[in-house]
């Protein structure tokens, strides 16, 4: 094992040398003008040129004819805007080397940003962030590329509020909890791509065994408190929503290069351009790793399309196609304590494999139909299946079908004893329209509103084969379920001033059907709830806001555990509710922005696992009341340029402090055989006190960066009976805290138009546990990954 030290010298000097054979680039300058609706030339806007990360380098103010001129960096992107009052912000993104002349159009103010906010991002522009009554997180590309993030898992750890936990060690099915939300299957989190849905079924089973990989997206967004309303179903803890990249604005292409230790490869091409008012856009990643445990290794291949077609000046019509491949040998189930004790990364289920297969596709017309209505339509729908063998799917079981006498235990788990396969076919589909009026009179008003129709399907087959390597096998379950979702919002701006107050409500109607087609029952349900919320915002300057709101947190239960499977009735499971409360305050001071919120999720009825996931009992259950109260904070900093040198330093922190997340009322536990123990007051399981992200850079004018980063999870328990001793299976027993280190150091080489980097991931090859919802399993080991970029 190389010692963390060597690793970093080797890499500084690396970066130091091919740093100091790099030429510094110029200053690029950038002319353009700007213009409104109409096409005429729009005097005295503020123009301001940014990095991808928001630094602001430079400022100007356009002309009489609308013209400006200003200078920006040459050797990194930026990002160009032009603003003025009563009007929405203007951005082109300029790549390096890209011809830098462009034109900014000015819509009245709110149609600009409409045409994104409802269509594919949550906050379009500092404008409309400024009047968002609620906290909301970015991580831009310059964010990811800077840390090489290689999984969403780690990308969303340098969130505040954001807690994920690991499970192959590969961030194939990052498993995300908001504010102390239990994360197991980031089932009470509301993923979105583009605004759409990510998970194969966000009604009837919002689970992510599918997850797309980090390097299809461009940026990353978190948005918690009562705006989250407009959009469903689930309205807990927040929304995440993946962006994908824009249809570049010239002919571009990209190849990107890694390789790693422990079987790391990651080769990723990306093309696309603009030809009069159409765009089109490709990208293609092909990766495999082993994961953080023996026997487990992945492949994945991952393809998009986008393309736009700009309709006269308002109008754009954007169709997206994607497909993704998963191939892994990947085992359910953790380890018992004594195997973890014997080898922490040990995995005797070598025959264990994972097929999965998505296909998914969307159409989105967007266009400002009149001088205050700004519209959306969308279609989108997609077909995910995933075949799961395995031969155990918790540690309790050693192996699944250990009670038979061909089986009869572990010494004959490669040879006679058989396995399970979990063969599940989604399919889902639908159609949303949002829509943006503006209204003038003595209050400037806006109202946001939308509808949506949701189909859903599933197949769900269990075969149980009789050799460990089996593909087919006996039927024992056989399931269709199905189900369909109907929805409309609206929400109402009052602007006065510096003041925004945004009532708003949502109304769900979800009918499920289950049909068992062995046993021939079937049965079916419906519910619906309205969600209500509002919120309040006040810039008390242009660089500061305040912000308070209150909405109900609602989220569906799952289509298999509110009709019985051998009855077909219905299950008094009711749907998760709570009441969430939020304050805080956005704000900027020269190179500081920041955020501080503190909130309270009070639970009415959090449904919790009745037992371990995968077998020993995958339904759920009512729980009953839950109460999360907490802080969190987000803060960065950068200062190029220090003294007029050549060298800048930037730095970053991501803190959540969760003082209280128990269990109220009479509540008494959900683990096997101990139903009549009391839990009251007891700490939630899975959610830490305190987490944190800590990171401070280096970067020179030539290109050369350094960052180094801490990542701090604190101790946790694992079930509700707060257990801290392990138990023998390990699904028990605290979760001790942990801390490791990250570290990527990068430079330019011009001449090819690319970059080189090293990134070191848990710097000091620490083991710690991260789960034991089904077993132990650990935290991915040390990872080296050396890789190159080119930009054409």
């Amino acid at each position: 094992m190389v010692p963390p030290v060597i690793v970093v010298r080797t890499s500084l000097a690396v970066m130091f040398s091919l740093s100091c054979a790099t030429l510094a680039f110029a200053q690029q300058v950038i002319t353009g003008t700007v213009r409104d609706a109409s096409g005429a030339a729009v005097p005295g806007a503020a123009v301001a040129v940014r990095t991808l990360g928001g630094t602001e380098v430079a400022t100007t103010t356009s002309l009489a004819n609308g013209e400006f001129r200003i200078e920006g960096p040459g050797r990194e992107p930026i990002v160009v805007s032009a603003s003025l009052d009563g009007f929405s912000v203007a951005k082109v993104t300029i790549e390096p080397g890209q011809a830098a002349s462009v034109e900014l159009v000015l819509h009245p103010g709110g149609l600009s940003e409409a045409l994104t906010v409802i269509g594919q991002q949550l906050i379009g522009s500092e404008d409309a962030l400024r009047r968002t009554p609620g906290s909301y997180d970015v991580l831009s590309r310059a964010d990811l590329e800077r840390a090489r993030v290689f999984t969403s898992s780690e990308a969303l750890r340098k969130l505040p509020g954001v807690m994920v936990r690991d499970e192959e060690g590969v961030g194939l099915r990052p498993n995300i909890g908001l504010r102390g939300l239990n994360p197991t299957r980031s089932s009470k989190v509301l993923l979105l791509e583009d605004g759409l849905p990510v998970t194969y079924a966000p009604y009837g089973d919002n689970a992510s065994y599918y997850h797309p990989p980090i390097e299809r997206f461009e940026r990353i967004e978190v948005l918690r408190g009562s705006s989250q309303i407009a959009y469903g179903p689930v309205t807990l803890g927040g929304v995440v929503n993946y962006i994908t990249p824009e249809t570049p604005a010239r002919t571009t292409a990209s190849l990107d290069l890694t390789a790693g230790n422990r079987g790391y490869l990651n080769g990723g091409v990306a093309s696309g351009g603009r030809w009069r008012d159409a765009g089109l856009f490709g990208h293609v990643v092909r990766k495999k790793a082993d994961g953080a445990r023996d026997n487990v290794h992945s492949t994945l291949t991952d393809v998009l399309v986008k393309s736009m077609w700009g309709i006269g000046g308002n109008q754009h019509l954007t169709v997206k196609a994607n497909y993704y491949r998963e191939d892994s040998l990947v085992t359910y189930s953790g380890l018992r304590e004594s195997e973890y004790q014997a080898n922490p990364r040990q995995n005797p289920f070598a025959n264990d494999h994972f097929d999965g297969r998505r296909s998914g596709g969307s159409a989105t017309y967007q266009a400002v139909l009149w001088s205050r209505v700004a519209a959306t339509f969308q279609a989108y729908g997609s077909a995910f299946s995933r075949d799961w063998w395995r031969q155990s799917s918790n540690s309790g079981q050693r192996p699944n079908d250990a009670a038979d006498p061909q089986c009869a235990g572990m010494a004959n788990l490669n040879s006679t004893c058989g396995n399970e396969g979990r063969l599940r076919d989604y399919a889902h589909g639908g159609i949303e329209a949002r829509g943006r009026v503006m209204f003038g009179g003595a209050l400037t008003q806006e109202t946001d509103f939308g509808a949506r129709v949701h189909v859903e399907q599933q197949q769900r087959i269990q075969q149980n084969g009789a050799t460990p390597t089996a593909r087919i096998g006996v039927i024992v379950e056989d399931n269709e379920r199905t189900t369909d979702g109907l929805s409309a919002f609206v929400q109402h701006r009052l602007i006065s001033g510096r003041w925004t107050v945004t009532p708003g409500v949502r109304v769900e109607r979800i009918s499920y059907s289950r049909t068992n087609r062995l046993a021939g029952v079937s049965g079916r349900t419906a519910l619906t709830e309205a969600v209500p919320g509002i919120g309040v915002s006040f810039g008390s300057s242009p660089d500061t806001t305040l912000f308070a709101g209150i909405h109900r947190g609602f989220a569906p239960p799952r289509a298999e555990d509110i009709i019985n499977n051998n009855t077909g009735g219905v299950v008094e499971l009711d749907p998760e509710r709570s009441w969430n409360y939020e304050g805080g305050l956005r704000a900027r001071i020269g190179r500081l922005q920041g955020s501080l919120a503190a909130f309270r999720l009070d639970y009415s009825n959090q449904v919790v696992p009745a037992s371990v996931a995968g077998g020993v009992g995958a339904a759920l259950t009512n729980g009953g009341e839950t109460l999360h109260q907490g802080v969190e904070s987000g803060v960065h900093a950068e200062w190029r340029n220090l003294g007029g040198s050549a060298h800048g330093v930037y730095a970053g922190a991501a803190v959540t402090w969760l003082p209280i997340a128990r269990f109220e009322g009479v509540r008494t536990s959900s683990v096997a055989g101990q139903a009549t123990v009391s839990v009251s007051g007891n700490r939630l399981p899975y959610a830490p006190e305190l987490l944190q992200t800590y990171s401070i850079g280096y970067r020179h004018a030539v290109g050369l960066d350094l960052q180094l980063e801490a990542q701090n999870v604190g101790a946790q328990f694992g079930d509700d009976l707060n257990t801290v001793l392990p138990t023998a299976d390990g699904q028990r027993g605290r979760l001790d805290a942990y801390t490791y280190w990250n570290m990527t150091a990068s430079t330019p080489l011009p001449r090819m138009r690319g970059r080189l980097f090293v990134a070191v991931k848990n710097l000091a090859d620490r083991t710690f546990v991260v789960d034991r919802t089904r077993g132990i399993l650990p935290g991915h080991p040390r990872l080296i990954h050396v890789g190159t970029s080119w930009r054409f």
